[in-house]
């Protein structure tokens, strides 16, 4: 007997489904008992948007801009495991998922192995929508992230993103260039609390933009430091 046809599933489809609703909210109840800033609902549904921004306006595929916004809101599912490997958990549990929502192998792959690869550490741009994924999923760094309300007990994570007002990614295809602007509040954090714990986050989003044939830029209080 042959298989049925595979669905071209789309955001709309993932968003909905009541299964992927349970893993954000245990992954959002993990992170928060761990102390971790928020990778739940408001992340999942950002990162998702840009990372379909980001291929739109690199004038990619139709079909490979869904799989990034796919990508995008799943990315975090893996910290309702546990936080450690969750890149890797969260890829497995994705692919999964697709497959039995009868997304094609191809697809389901691309969108695992982009996943598997968005943290730093063992990460690398090894497709499109992991490139995306990857800037996406760094450039997002707000006050709004901190969950943690008891200032006076505020770690170094939760400074930085508390003194964050404004993030943003903007891609120029013209130019070829990624560039990330965040507006920091020294008052709250210096500049150099940001690169001591994001350095390896700004050298995984420099591999991801060279590999999407853009150069990265990063702009802190309207200074350009990479």
């Amino acid at each position: 007997m042959s298989e049925s046809a595979p669905s071209l599933l789309t955001i709309k489809d993932v968003m909905k489904n009541p299964e992927i609703r349970l893993f954000l909210e245990a992954s959002a109840l993990q992170m928060t008992t761990l102390g971790y800033t928020e990778h739940s609902f408001r992340h999942c549904r950002l990162v998702s948007n840009k990372c379909g921004e980001i291929l739109s306006d690199l004038k990619y595929p139709e079909r490979m801009v869904e799989l990034a916004r796919i990508a995008g809101y799943l990315h975090d599912i893996g910290n309702a495991v546990n936080r450690i490997n969750h890149a890797q958990t969260g890829a497995v549990l994705a692919y999964n998922f697709l497959r039995r929502e009868n997304m094609s192998c191809d697809e389901a792959i691309t969108v695992m192995m982009a996943i598997a690869n968005h943290d730093e550490g063992a990460g690398l741009p090894v497709n499109e929508v992991a490139a995306a994924l990857i800037l996406s999923d760094k450039a997002d760094v707000h006050r709004s992230r901190v969950t943690n309300r008891n200032r006076a007990a505020f770690d170094i994570h939760d400074r930085v993103n508390y003194a964050a007002t404004l993030s943003t990614m903007n891609i120029n295809a013209v130019e070829r260039s990624a560039r990330l602007t965040l507006e920091i509040d020294t008052q709250i954090s210096a500049v150099m609390d940001y690169f001591e714990i994001f350095l390896e986050r700004m050298k995984l989003c420099r591999n991801a933009a060279a590999y999407l044939n853009l150069n990265f830029q990063l702009f802190i209080n309207n200074n350009q430091l990479l």
